[in-house]
């Protein structure tokens, strides 16, 4: 039917114009309407039933669909004549899960949706009256027409179900009215909105019917914990069939119960990183949904090693892995390995075979690259020569690429018949040489969610196409399917992730290694200084929805500016120092100074510095010949000394006689009481101990990098120079017992962390970011 006939077809429900052309750009509810006026077809409509169709077709899920032309009937009859007893109608059919190939019973769906039950005017009058004078008075006569009358909707829908929501409206607002009398000026003026903060504007995804459920409400939050709790709604366990795109089968009941007994009816997630590489900040964001969604559940989350392809799996990204799991504070229920279950899924491909499902093939693996790879001649081969040849790859009696196993299925992005099993002659790292045949992620994941009863198969939007191999297969096995759940990777500008362009990095000397701090790993990232704290509340803002998020570095440093501003003690450091020489000063000797680590909340701890004759300030905050408006040291300008309670001025200045740098200033002081007030208080230092201060930028001059649009001669010719610098500064002896990851805020400088390469006769640290106000300097 043509566009335009649909529209007019759309409006005679009661929709308007506008309204039938967005709803004609959904074409899954556009086929449902579509059905549901076929079979209406000829039937008087009443005022409101047309609108009703709609509602039921906007929320009918595809393990609802058979059950289309009974809903239609009992709308077009009255008997579903609110959205209410529409909404009840459609969530029996889902609880009724397998059973809907069956005859349901009308007689319970009946009660389940309260055809039927009459509410009269006077029943809702008298329970709003009595909600009204028992919990919402007090509250009424303080807060007047300000206060959200929607709570005592609800409550009166609690108790009255099948109420027409527009009488009990009514019904509050007339007694409202009778409690408060007229609207006064006062109430006519908005509210005033305390510490409200603005929200972060939400990026635009792409439809997906797996994330509907949850993305309407997942703008970011502060914590992972307040994220899981409030904004993310996936299914309940052992309720899988709820969930869009979910196939249901003769076997799912069965299955599901089975499930509910081996869980407790718990959470179960996993995190299952391939360990062949580093984790990246991407990974972060990966580890704190499924971790985090486990804990808010009070359920549990497996860490399990995707370790199917031992070419490229090496001991430290085990060790790695694990380490920056428990880096972000969260410790596995269990660790589990894919290898585990090796032998299960070898015999499960037997069965895959058996039933016809699955066939050796002998294309090449260059033949089977792209979306349209010829046709194998070998998908109809007989099933007893492909239980043959499989048990010879098996004993490696064929060679490497000379075969695969595959199987019969198509991918939703069109690709067809995935490889499930291929000949690798590389011994691995924990079953040694007893196979030589490998599983592929296609035909391993969904497995292994299975054997571990998984309960939430949470990943990245890109294995969204995988997802009707992942139900198949569980299926075509007759073993409990998980549900999966897609959302949108998290992707830094400035920055690359992939592993092969990290290690070119690392090959040609641009970065030291997978941690160095210029680079967005989370060793990296951890090196450099960045809380753990910081990460995870960073990827609870960035929320859970099927947006493909890119972020600029900026975002994730201010998270962690908030963090350290709270933990992270104060020193003095001066990172280019220059003498100076008090000449009158006020003491006999060196004294020692109490100084606060947080001057905002000095409860929380003091240390000590030394006040000597010899001082040294930051080169930067004195100028022999200062521009307007200048308000640090210079000739004919004072300036205090933080903490010391001094102000020094300069008497003298010393050059060096062949260059004329100066290097040292002979200044007076007096006390800060009896002085005028300096525009400016400096750092300073004395009897310092040396530190060397590693001070990094950005490495990639584009925000794209890898986009060829953008830097057509590839990511090795946009580095940007200078990305590194190193300095030898003075330090007050308070930092002379750090400890490696140890955090400080340099003050009037930023915030630094010790690094691993600190010994004990050198300190070294890192600048992790600049203060604040520092933050848009580029």
């Amino acid at each position: 039917m043509a566009g335009e006939d649909l529209i007019a077809q759309f409006q005679t429900l009661g929709m308007s114009e506008q309204k039938a052309k967005e709803t004609l750009k959904n074409a899954n509810v556009t086929k449902n309407l579509q059905l549901a006026l076929a079979q209406a077809a000829g039937a008087p409509l009443a005022d409101g039933t047309g609108m009703l169709l709609y509602h039921m077709a906007s929320k009918l899920k595809a393990q609802q669909a058979e059950q289309l032309p009974l809903l239609v009937r009992y709308i077009v009859e009255r008997k579903l004549d609110n959205t209410q007893r529409v909404d009840a109608a459609l969530e029996y059919l889902l609880k009724c899960g397998q059973k809907l190939k069956a005859n349901i019973d009308v007689k319970e769906l009946e009660q389940e949706c309260g055809v039927g039950v009459v509410v009269t005017p006077e029943e809702i009058e008298r329970i709003v009256q009595a909600k009204i004078k028992s919990s919402y008075k007090e509250a009424l006569l303080e807060q007047r027409y300000h206060f959200n009358s929607f709570k005592i909707l609800q409550d009166v829908r609690g108790e009255l179900k099948w109420a027409d929501a527009k009488s009990v409206k009514a019904a509050i607002d007339v007694e409202i009215f009778d409690l408060l009398g007229p609207k006064t000026e006062a109430d006519l003026k908005p509210p005033v909105k305390q510490n409200e903060k603005p929200k972060a504007a939400k990026p635009k995804s792409e439809a997906n019917p797996s994330l509907q459920a949850m993305e309407a409400a997942s703008d970011g939050a502060n914590t992972i914990a307040e994220l899981m709790k409030t904004k993310v709604h996936f299914h309940a366990p052992g309720e899988n069939f709820k969930t869009d795109g979910y196939v249901v089968t003769e076997h799912t009941e069965r299955l599901l119960k089975e499930h509910l007994q081996k869980t407790g009816g718990r959470v179960h997630t996993r995190f299952p990183p391939e360990p062949n590489g580093i984790l990246h900040i991407g990974h972060a964001k990966a580890i704190n949904i499924n971790f985090g969604y486990a804990a808010a559940q009070d359920g549990i989350c497996y860490l399990r090693y995707d370790d199917t392809n031992p070419e490229k799996e090496e001991e430290k990204f085990f060790v790695g892995i694990k380490d920056m799991v428990e880096w972000l504070g969260y410790k596995p229920a269990k660790i589990t390995y894919s290898s585990d279950n090796f032998q299960q899924l070898y015999e499960w491909a037997v069965v895959l075979i058996r039933k016809g499902l699955a066939y050796v093939c002998h294309q090449k693996a260059e033949e089977l690259k792209g979306f349209t790879p010829k046709p194998s001649p070998w998908r109809e081969r007989p099933i007893e020569e492909s239980l043959q040849l499989f048990e010879d790859m098996k004993r490696g009696k064929i060679d490497e690429g000379a075969a695969t196993l595959r199987l019969k299925v198509t991918l939703e992005e069109g690709k067809v018949d995935p490889v499930a099993y291929r000949i690798k002659f590389i011994p691995h790292h924990r079953t040694g040489d007893t196979w030589c045949i490998y599983p592929t992620y296609d035909y391993t994941h969904c497995l292994c969610d299975s054997i571990e009863q998984i309960t939430h198969s949470l990943c990245t939007k890109e294995f969204q196409s995988r997802r009707s191999s992942y139900y198949w297969l569980c299926n075509a096995l007759e073993i409990y399917c998980p549900v999966q759940w897609e959302y949108g990777r998290l992707n830094m500008n400035y920055a690359l992730v992939s592993k092969r362009k990290i290690g070119k990095l690392i090959t040609e000397k641009i970065v030291h290694d997978w941690d160095d701090p210029r680079l967005f790993t989370l060793t990296a990232l951890r090196r450099r200084g960045f809380p753990a704290e910081a990460i995870n509340n960073f990827c609870a803002q960035m929320g859970v929805t099927g947006a493909q998020i890119a972020v600029d570095p900026a975002m994730l440093e201010a998270s962690v500016r908030d963090v350290l501003n709270l933990t992270a003690p104060r020193r003095l450091v001066v990172l280019e120092p220059l003498k100076v020489t008090i000449k009158n000063f006020p003491h006999a000797a060196p004294v020692q100074l109490e100084v606060p680590d947080f001057p905002q909340n000095q409860e929380k701890g003091s240390h000590k510095i030394t006040l000597d004759k010899v001082i040294y300030i930051e080169r930067g905050d004195f100028k022999v010949e200062p521009e307007k408006g200048y308000r640090r040291l210079s000739p004919k300008q004072s300036v205090g000394l933080r903490h010391a309670g001094l102000v020094i001025s300069v008497e003298e200045i010393v050059k060096h006689p062949d260059t004329g740098e100066v290097v040292e200033l002979i200044c007076s002081s007096q006390s800060a009481e009896q002085a005028e007030k300096p525009k400016a208080f400096v750092q300073w230092v004395s009897q310092p101990i040396p530190l060397e201060v590693r001070l990094y930028e950005q490495l990639f001059k584009h925000k794209n990098p890898e986009d060829t649009n953008e830097v057509p001669g590839g990511f090795l010719t946009d580095i940007s120079e200078h990305t590194i610098s190193v300095v030898q500064a003075f330090a007050d002896q308070a930092l002379a017992q750090v400890k490696v990851y140890d955090k400080f805020q340099f003050e009037r400088i930023g915030f630094f962390s010790v690094d691993p390469d600190t010994s004990n006769n050198r300190i070294v640290f890192n600048r992790t970011v600049g203060l604040k106000e520092d933050a848009g300097k580029k």
